[in-house]
């Protein structure tokens, strides 16, 4: 058996056209939707990640606002750039990247951003209405990702055994929840599972569904996958390889070759959940705008 690719790579284009048609609508009524993102320091794949999102937004139309702040830029400063964006009304969301220099404790960042604003779906208030099943509140990007991956390519998670491998807050948490939801895309019985799991490859095994998202590289490996499942890879990890000019490569948490003889289909690494990622972004950012200005958000729920 072959596994079938799920190709994020589309899915993402597929959003980000939609995404630019409602924006285009409301750049006809004078309405833009605007993202700033804030980063603080160097860290390599951070910028690249930032400069990705700043170009999606350019293509789609968005009001776009890059703040490159220095590593010893101070929490106090942080803070209080975030309160100017909050009250700035060309500014419908904001994402303060992670991760931040050790002096600056992130969840206080986090709860300082307006939760209407919050976009990366990270605020307490955001993750509380995802608790209770309220839909007026953001979620993570990445596990609305993997669900809209998931609906996307026709896999039933109603009654499926899913496990999610990594119990992050940006991650495991928010799609456990999503994935336990009433209703398209959800109904699944989920199992959460993490470096201390007893037996992790047994637990694995009773998956119709595994999440990888413990960033580590190739860590779930043949013996962790019962044949037939579906496989959604979140890691994006870099190996050295010096056979490649960059003298890295991305590998994901799960061995692709195992995965690809046993699971009926998988994610790719890259090409599967990374785009999504950014396509999730642009999607709340819009939706931010759309409730910002007091207008119907139903048009990009599904999107």
């Amino acid at each position: 058996m072959s596994a079938e690719k799920i190709n994020g790579l589309a899915v993402r284009d597929k959003i980000l056209a939609n995404c630019k048609e409602v924006a285009d609508d409301l750049i006809g009524q004078a309405i833009r939707p605007g993202l700033a993102v804030v980063i603080v320091g160097e860290d390599p794949p951070s910028l690249a990640y930032v400069r990705s999102k700043v170009r999606t937004c350019e293509k789609l139309g968005y009001h776009s606002v890059k703040h490159e702040l220095p590593a010893d830029t101070t929490q106090e400063a942080l803070l209080a750039l975030v309160s100017t964006l909050n009250l700035d009304s060309k500014i419908h969301g904001i994402l303060v990247q992670s991760p931040l220099p050790t002096h600056i404790d992130e969840a206080a960042i986090v709860q300082a951003i307006d939760p209407a604003k919050d976009v990366d779906g990270f605020h307490p208030v955001n993750v509380a209405k995802l608790t209770l099943d309220d839909p007026s509140g953001f979620v993570a990007c990445t596990p609305l990702g993997c669900l809209r991956l998931l609906k996307e390519s026709g896999i039933d998670t109603s009654g499926a055994n899913a496990v999610i491998v990594g119990r992050s807050m940006i991650v495991g948490k928010p799609l456990a929840l999503l994935l336990m939801r009433r209703g398209n895309g959800g109904d699944a019985t989920v199992t959460v599972a993490h470096s201390r799991t007893r037996d992790l490859p047994a637990v694995c095994r009773t998956a119709d569904i595994l999440i990888a998202a413990l960033g580590r590289p190739a860590s779930i490996g043949a013996d962790h996958i019962r044949p037939g499942a579906v496989i959604i890879d979140v890691g994006i990890n870099r190996v050295e390889d010096r056979s490649v000019e960059k003298g890295y490569r991305l590998v994901g948490d799960v061995d692709a070759a195992a995965a690809e003889s046993a699971a009926s289909a998988m994610t790719p690494v890259p090409g599967g959940v990374g785009p999504m990622t950014i396509a999730m972004l642009m999607r709340n950012t819009l939706q931010a705008c759309l409730r910002a200005n007091h207008l119907d958000d139903r048009i990009v729920q599904d999107l």
